[in-house]
């Protein structure tokens, strides 16, 4: 039997929409419209033909387990944008950078690698504190990455490399922090920082926006150098 125009078109729909099925696409609809041939007798084309296909029955394989989010929870450029600021103020920057962090039983420590940088978080109040900051002079394979001569207690560490460095030639940082009670851990963290005014020689100063490993805002002040959790 000879195959028609409408036939040949008809039986690629169908080989299209198997196609999109075994894709894993949710749900398509194909229209397909059929004109007819010049000179050829004029017939009754029927409405156009509407398929719908659906996906497969899920898979019964459990999803990958994703690490901890670092999805931003409030953008301070977004700040910026509801409550311009003056003519002349930089824009925010926004970007990703490596960082590392350690809890301490008064406060934390972060690293910052594109300032190579330690900030120091002492603990002053309900979740806010204040915040200073040392540059990370730790050399590795000639500063020591700890002293095995200093022995915490039980459930508390001795920080270690850049951290450790400063916490035991710091007697201050070392007394306001305490023991670590994590290790150290490295991740990547959404950063900003976004300028809000000036100080009193004219230069600018702002905040500075940073996460935790698992997706807590801190927030670093520059005109008088504390530190808050949270956007606010």
């Amino acid at each position: 039997m000879p195959f028609t125009k409408q036939m040949i078109l008809t039986a690629l729909l169908i080989s299209l929409a198997m196609l999109v099925g075994a894709c894993g696409i949710t749900q398509i609809q194909i229209v397909i419209v059929v004109t007819a041939t010049p000179g050829a007798p004029e017939v009754n084309t029927p409405a156009p033909a509407l398929i719908e296909t659906s996906a497969p029955a899920p898979s019964s394989t459990p999803p990958p387990t994703l690490p901890p989010t670092l999805a931003v929870t409030a953008d301070p450029a977004r700040e910026a944008e509801a409550a311009p600021l003056p003519h002349g103020f930089p824009t925010p920057v926004r970007a990703s950078v490596q960082v590392a962090e350690q809890l301490f039983e008064g406060g934390r420590l972060f690293w910052l690698q594109p300032t190579q940088q330690i900030w120091v978080l002492t603990i002053t109040g309900e979740a806010r504190g204040n915040w200073s900051v040392y540059e990370d002079t730790y050399i590795d394979g000639v500063d020591l990455a700890s002293d095995p001569s200093i022995v915490p207690p039980d459930g508390r560490l001795q920080p270690e490399r850049g951290f450790g460095k400063l916490w035991r030639e710091s007697v201050e940082v070392r007394e306001a922090l305490g023991w670590a009670v994590t290790p150290e851990f490295g991740y990547i963290s959404d950063y900003a920082y976004v300028v809000n005014g000036t100080d009193e020689t004219g230069a600018f100063i702002g905040y500075h926006v940073l996460f935790s490993l698992y997706g807590e805002q801190f927030r670093f002040n520059e005109i008088d150098r504390t530190w808050q959790l949270g956007g606010g």
